[in-house]
């Protein structure tokens, strides 16, 4: 259980999660005030009463007119004694175990309720929020990878010069992959066969990244788990063994596998697959571009993927001209996210994706950067609020909110993060009254399912209390 980060839905929440579908469209995608953000509202037209039935002509059918409309700033903010007195019972609770929160008003950014927020809590994967914060304030929305593959030293050897994608699918052309706009191995492929290159060996050159393949914290078992692969620079499916299986077993050789992928495609025995580094100054005989950051980040987000959260940390790392190892991207995602303003204090990481049990942020950290995000400070952040799953209905919140706690479904919109004794959850809420609010709330030393209900209620509280 060490290294449990999500749970995989079974049947009954995916009937759940369409049952949600006409609420969402009412009120998810409620954005926010502060920069006049829209919110999608249905609007249903001729609605008549359940009466009797009419003797006369049959009512025209209701016909539901989709509608754009501001949250307007307007809306009254909740009282910081209002939020205490609803939310400082639930923050008590026992099942919370070690808790900390901050709640913010999007629109002016003021905290309106706190409970130890600059105490270092362990924060799971809702470090991913500080991931994508750094890479869509130090990359392009439209940053791509690119896969290169070269003439080798010797006559029929090419190299695949790994460049940090492990995105790249072995699922043939015109079908599904697990990550959506992916390169595919079959693409390679052609390119290597047009261009009429020789092959009979292939090498993986792997030199992007250094240090270790497995970070302080992570467990060896969380591979076979399906949680994580040790970190290479190329991967087929995120180096999964079932390609369309999200907590597939992964592979313990993911850039190996890689080059194996494509031997077979060019018919070549994958035993003949090595690591080894390009010649300087190799011709090139194909290339494959990975979709771009903007695409790879909503992916990271609502499945809480881990090897793509970690590999998008070694892009900002080589962005920012440092190594593309743990130690790097950590770095660089500290210097991108302190240049930007940020008070880093407490924060410290051993990875990007928030797998680590060694990890720690402050909730204010996590709940400052959502602010960031609903207002005009960093305009760049604004599409997270898109990547965030939505509550009974999307990503690793499908299966919350979906039964018995059914206030915040639809409504509350947050990045979930769970180990075995962590969970967390940081996003935000638009409240009965309309005004926006913005959350980070973490508790340690409980497992998750006593701890994620009480997290949950939280949440709620913050849709319906109004609080004034």
């Amino acid at each position: 259980m060490a290294g449990l980060t999500k749970r995989i839905l079974g049947p009954t929440g995916r009937r759940k999660r369409r049952r949600t579908r006409i609420l969402l469209v009412v009120a998810a995608v409620a954005l926010l005030a502060a920069a006049g953000t829209a919110v999608a509202a249905i609007v249903p037209q001729n609605v008549t009463s359940g009466a009797p039935t009419p003797t006369g002509p049959e009512p025209a059918p209701v016909i539901p007119d989709p509608a754009i409309a501001a949250v307007p700033d307007t809306a009254p903010a909740p009282t910081t004694g209002g939020l205490a007195a609803a939310l400082a019972p639930l923050a008590a609770a026992a099942d919370l175990g070690s808790f900390t929160g901050s709640v913010a008003d999007a629109v002016t950014g003021q905290v309106l309720w706190s409970s130890s927020p600059d105490t270092p809590m362990t924060p799971a994967s809702t470090t991913k929020v500080l991931t994508a914060s750094a890479a869509m304030l130090a990359l392009s929305p439209e940053h791509r990878i690119t896969t290169r593959v070269v003439k080798g030293q010797a006559d029929g050897e090419i190299v695949i010069v790994a460049a940090g994608d492990p995105t790249i699918t072995a699922q043939p052309t015109g079908t599904p992959s697990f990550y959506s706009g992916s390169a595919r191995i079959d693409d390679m492929v052609e390119q290597i066969s047009k261009a009429g290159v020789p092959v009979d060996r292939i090498v993986v050159d792997t030199s992007i990244y250094s240090g270790p393949t497995m970070a302080q914290g992570w467990f060896d078992p969380d591979v076979a788990a399906g949680y994580i692969t040790p970190m290479e620079p190329i991967m087929i499916d995120g180096g999964r063994s079932d390609p369309l299986e999200d907590e597939s077993p992964r592979s313990a050789e993911p850039a190996l596998d890689a080059g194996r992928a494509l031997a077979r495609g060019l018919g070549i025995d994958p035993a003949r697959v090595s690591i080894g580094t390009a010649p300087s100054g190799a011709d090139q005989v194909a290339s494959v571009q990975s979709a771009p950051l903007r695409d790879r980040l909503g992916q990271m987000m609502g499945r809480s993927d881990n090897v793509l959260a970690e590999a998008i940390g070694r892009e900002i790392a080589i962005n920012a001209n440092t190594a593309a190892s743990f130690t790097g991207a950590v770095d660089a995602l500290g210097q991108t996210l302190f240049a930007a303003g940020y008070d880093l204090n407490g924060m410290k990481l051993h990875d990007t994706s928030g797998l680590s049990v060694d990890d720690v942020i402050p909730a204010r950290l996590l709940d400052a950067v959502l602010t960031s995000a609903t207002s005009s400070q960093h305009p760049e952040l604004r599409p997270m609020l898109d990547y965030l799953p939505v509550a009974g209905s999307t990503g690793t919140l499908s299966d919350r909110y979906a039964s018995n706690d059914r206030v915040g479904a639809g409504w509350v919109r947050a990045k979930t993060g769970t180990l075995s004794t962590a969970s967390a959850l940081v996003g935000y809420v638009v409240d009965v009254d309309g005004r926006a609010l913005t959350f980070a709330l973490m508790s340690n030393d409980r497992p998750p399912e006593v701890s994620r209900p009480a997290l949950d209620a939280l949440a709620s509280t913050l849709r319906l209390c109004g609080c004034r």
